[in-house]
Parts: structure tokens; C-alpha cells; sequence
């Protein structure tokens, strides 16, 4: 295992986050001889879309399907091509000199870097109802964690609750796995089919289009699947029922997991902690950096690719990272030999093209976006709406103002689970746009760390530091 102490202390091409893009930019730089390092807090690399794929237990390859088998190829890339790949990394801190801050077993290192990709990718979107703070309520994605890494599907009466391709695919992997799921309770608006069908001759022409009619087709002829409009989950210590709208008719189910989702958005806090500008994307309903064609961003020398650059998926995802690092390696290494940036650009418009259909089909809702007056808001303060609205009406006019109120996205998350439904909360108060209200201002670190590990810094590294402060 690399420790801190192992690193060199400047290299050519810092990458951070370890999933497609991640593995696909630090193989293509460091075979075309950059010193590349790659950091994922992980234990091992994949990221969310390919999570555990060098150590999952599960060996029937049909369970997870081929798209995430198609994971080991890039790691094992990534792992040849001579790239130093160090897994447990914690990066805390970028700035716009891009000196990385980054801690492995408790001990901190700041890294130079000539050049930086950041492939954070992206984090399931809030979905704030009555209750999703019980035991027993999670992420969808959580629970795919516990079935790439380890194996597990969680067992008694189980929901899946929201919309979104990643939904459709978890049923029919914890389905394949063994586990049996009570009902789907879908909260795709009806309308927004129509609105979807202007992007549909493009979604055709997409890998998606015969990928996703498979899956809904695979899991709907086992779990029932239920239209809602409302949805809240109840229990006494633990979840225990969930109570949803159905065509306008009030019902109810007995339930020990409920898994929520409602799409992702990019990860965009070290990005935003580091300076990059960004800007309100209205169709995915997030925030999104301002990138140029080699998703080069405002700050000279940062890259950002994968899903963090604007969701479109997994493959893409590699291709965006390929870009990333070819315009790096131009940078860097003028006379290196790197692949034709025009096919890869040809790659990544394919795989980009259903995205329009599926972001508008899968739009989430008002209502599940826009939370209840007594729902939590904030889960690392326990502010609810209410307080969030009240605080708005008296003039609060932006999430950073929303902190010195009520300390929302101030806990350990720093905003992740809280961010967005902040600002449209906000936004829906004031009556205005969410691009005018704004984010989250982050500064380092923008991970949870310890004085210990601040203090562990090398005494030289420490003072520079002081110094430039």
C-alpha cells in the first residue's frame, strides 16, 4: 500500500477519483509518458459505476450485467500503463495554484501538480421526504455499494421509490441476485413523456434505447410497479410503512427498506472549493462547471471529466476523461505520441445522444424536490423546510446567507445531501431562479479531516503553507 510519506511531492498530472474517466485519463497520460498519479478514497478503484470491480464477490457475471464487467478492462489499463494508483486517499483540498492536499492513513501531504483532472463524478440527487431520516430508509445507491463490494441485498419488505435509469437498473440487480422487491413506486410525471418526445428519435439512435427497454422489461415482469404523486415514510425507531398518493388515492405498504432515488448530479465541491466557475444547468436541475471543448475549466490547469462535468453516463464518462487527458499531455509533453482526439470525440457524441430523452423523462418532480414544510432539509443540522423558507421570506437570499442563519450545509457532508434543495428552496420562496441564488461556497477541506492529520504535514510543506496564507 503507497503512504503518504511514499509520494513525490510535485507530478506532472494529479487525477482525482478513480471511477471510468478517472481510469481512462491516468492510463492514457502515463503511457504516453507523463507522471501521472491517480487518487480514489476507496479501497480500491471503479468508482460508483464500477464499484469493487477488481475485489466484488460476486462471480456471476449476469448478476451486475456486462456494462459493469467492462470496468476490469479500464482498471486493468489504468494499472499497466505505469500511472501510481494509490487507493484510502482522501484528497481535502485543490487550489487554483493546484497544490492538492491529500491524506492516506491519517497522515497529509500537499502535492504539486503541473496539471489537473478532476473525475469526482456525480452524487445522488436529494430526495427529501417525511421520515428519510428513519433506519431502514436509503439511496439507491447505497444499496448497490453493498452489492458490488460485498455481496449483499437487504432482506424483509423491500420499496424502491423515485425515477431514473440507475432505479431500473438496481431492481433488476438485486432481482438477479436473489432478492425480492414488494413494488416499484415510480414518480415519473405522465407529462413528462410528451415533453421527452422531441429528444426520442435521437434516444433510438443511442446505446440506451435498447439497454433500458431490456431492463424495464426484465424487472416489471416481476414487481409490480406503481405510479405516486406524494410519498413519506413512517415508523417508531425504525421504518415500519410507507404511506404514498396513487392517482390521487392515499395508500399505504408495510416496509423494513425503502431505496430512494431520484437521478445524480455532479459532485461539483472540490471543483467549487478550488475556484472553477459554474453555472445552472435547467434540464438536469444542477449545478454544473464551465468547461471548454477539452473540458479544460475557468481555472488555468484544471480539468474536470466524467460525470462531474454534467451527467451522461458511465462510457461516457472514459471518453470525457481520454479528452481530458490528451489536452494534458499536449500540454505537458508536446511531442508524445496520443491518440486522434476527433475519434474520441465521435465516441463520446454517441454515447451522449439519449441523454436529452432521459433527462427529460426523468425529470423529478416539484414535489420531490421541493420538500414538506417539517421535513429535514438539512441532515447534518436538522433544519427543516420551514426554517428554510422562514429565513427566506425575511430576507435571506442565498444558501452562504443560509449558513450564518441556520448552519445549513456546515456538518460533515458540506452540503452534498442538502445543497440543491437549499437553493430551489430558497429560490421558490424569493421567486426567482436557482442560477440567481446560487451554491454552497466551499473552501477547504472539503473533506473531513482531523488536526492530527493537518499536523502531520511535513514541517517545510506546513509553513510554506502558513506563509502564502
Amino acid at each position: 500500500m503507497t503512504e503518504a510519506s511514499d509520494l513525490a511531492s510535485a507530478y506532472d498530472l494529479v487525477v482525482i477519483g478513480g471511477g471510468p474517466a478517472g481510469l481512462a485519463a491516468a492510463a492514457l497520460a502515463a503511457r504516453a509518458g507523463v507522471s501521472t498519479v491517480l487518487f480514489d478514497e476507496n479501497p480500491g478503484v471503479g468508482g460508483q459505476i464500477y464499484r469493487g470491480i477488481t475485489s466484488t464477490p460476486l462471480k456471476k457475471r449476469a448478476v451486475l450485467g456486462e456494462d459493469y464487467w467492462a470496468g476490469a478492462e479500464l482498471a486493468a489499463e489504468a494499472k499497466a500503463s505505469g500511472a501510481l494508483i494509490v487507493t484510502g486517499a482522501t484528497v481535502w483540498s485543490l487550489d487554483p495554484t493546484r497544490q492538492v492536499g491529500v491524506s492516506i492513513a491519517g497522515k497529509a501531504r500537499m502535492i504539486e501538480a503541473r496539471r489537473v483532472i478532476i473525475a469526482t463524478g456525480s452524487l445522488e440527487r436529494p430526495f427529501p421526504i417525511p421520515g428519510w431520516t428513519l433506519p431502514g430508509v436509503m439511496t439507491a445507491g447505497a444499496a448497490q455499494t453493498a452489492l458490488k463490494a460485498h455481496g449483499l441485498v437487504p432482506n424483509g419488505r423491500v420499496l424502491l421509490a423515485g425515477c431514473g435509469p440507475l432505479l431500473w437498473l438496481l431492481a433488476a440487480q438485486m432481482l438477479r441476485a436473489g432478492a425480492r422487491i414488494e413494488a416499484i413506486l415510480d414518480t415519473t410525471l405522465r407529462a413528462n413523456w410528451l415533453r421527452a418526445v422531441p429528444h426520442l428519435p435521437d434516444f433510438l439512435l443511442s446505446p440506451y434505447w435498447s439497454k433500458g427497454l431490456a431492463l424495464l422489461r426484465e424487472v416489471r415482469a416481476k414487481v409490480p410497479v406503481i405510479p405516486i404523486e406524494r410519498l413519506s415514510a413512517r415508523g417508531e425507531g425504525k421504518l415500519q410503512q410507507v404511506d404514498y398518493v396513487s392517482r390521487g388515492k392515499d395508500s399505504r405498504r408495510q416496509a423494513d427498506v425503502l431505496l430512494l432515488h431520484q437521478g445524480v448530479v455532479p459532485n461539483v465541491n472540490l471543483a467549487n472549493a478550488a475556484g472553477v466557475a459554474h453555472r445552472w444547468n435547467e434540464r438536469q436541475i444542477c449545478f454544473e462547471p464551465v468547461l471548454d471543448v477539452d473540458f479544460g475549466s475557468s481555472v488555468p490547469g484544471i480539468a474536470i471529466a466524467g460525470d462531474g462535468a454534467g451527467i451522461a453516463g458511465g462510457t461516457a464518462a472514459a471518453e470525457r476523461g481520454r479528452i481530458a487527458a490528451i489536452a494534458a499531455v499536449r500540454a505537458l509533453k508536446p511531442s508524445a505520441s496520443v491518440p486522434d482526439p476527433q475519434s474520441v470525440r465521435q465516441k463520446l457524441q454517441r454515447e451522449e445522444l439519449g441523454r436529452g430523452f432521459l433527462d427529460t423523462l426523468y425529470r423529478p418532480a416539484d414535489a420531490f424536490r421541493l420538500p414538506e414544510d417539517e421535513t429535514i432539509a438539512c441532515r447534518c443540522e436538522e433544519v427543516t423546510a420551514k426554517q428554510i423558507r422562514d429565513m427566506a421570506a425575511i430576507g435571506c437570499e442565498g444558501p452562504n446567507q443560509m449558513k450564518a442563519f441556520l448552519r445549513c450545509g456546515m456538518g460533515p457532508c458540506q452540503g452534498r445531501l442538502c445543497g440543491l434543495t437549499v437553493t430551489e428552496l430558497i429560490a421558490a420562496s424569493r421567486h426567482t431562479r436557482p442560477a440567481d441564488v446560487g451554491y454552497y461556497r466551499l473552501r477547504p477541506p472539503v473533506k473531513p479531516i482531523t488536526l492530527a492529520e493537518l499536523a502531520s504535514l511535513p514541517i517545510s510543506e506546513a509553513e510554506r503553507k502558513a506563509v502564502e496564507r
